[in-house]
């Protein structure tokens, strides 16, 4: 199992969605996990795990902001994303409107 140390906004959608599913109100400091780079310098992180990969998802306040306000911006895409499905196609925003060409009757020459 390979592990990878990854910025939350790099997660995708798959893995963005379990870590707040493992995580719905915040991580407390029996979830941090700290390493230490070569440098000196020290990383904290939280865990994800998949089939495949734990992913430790770097901490920072954007983190913590981004738990706590996941269910407000994914109506907000859900929102946007229907209203871009209505509206394709519409040049103005309003629905297109195809031509009616069949006639009625018949014109003679």
């Amino acid at each position: 199992m390979k592990r990878v140390i990854v910025d939350y906004k790099r997660l995708d959608r798959e893995v963005a969605s379990l870590l707040i599913d493992l995580y719905p109100h915040g991580y407390g400091d029996n979830d941090i996990i700290v390493l230490k780079k070569p440098n000196g310098e020290l990383i904290e992180a939280v865990e994800v795990k998949t089939d495949d990969t734990i992913y430790l998802v770097k901490i920072s306040q954007s983190l913590s902001n981004f738990i706590s306000n996941f269910e407000e911006n994914i109506e907000k895409e859900l929102g946007s994303s229907e209203e871009a499905q209505l509206t394709e196609g519409a040049v103005d925003g309003s629905p297109e409107i195809e031509p009616d060409f069949s006639t009625d009757s018949e014109d003679t020459v």
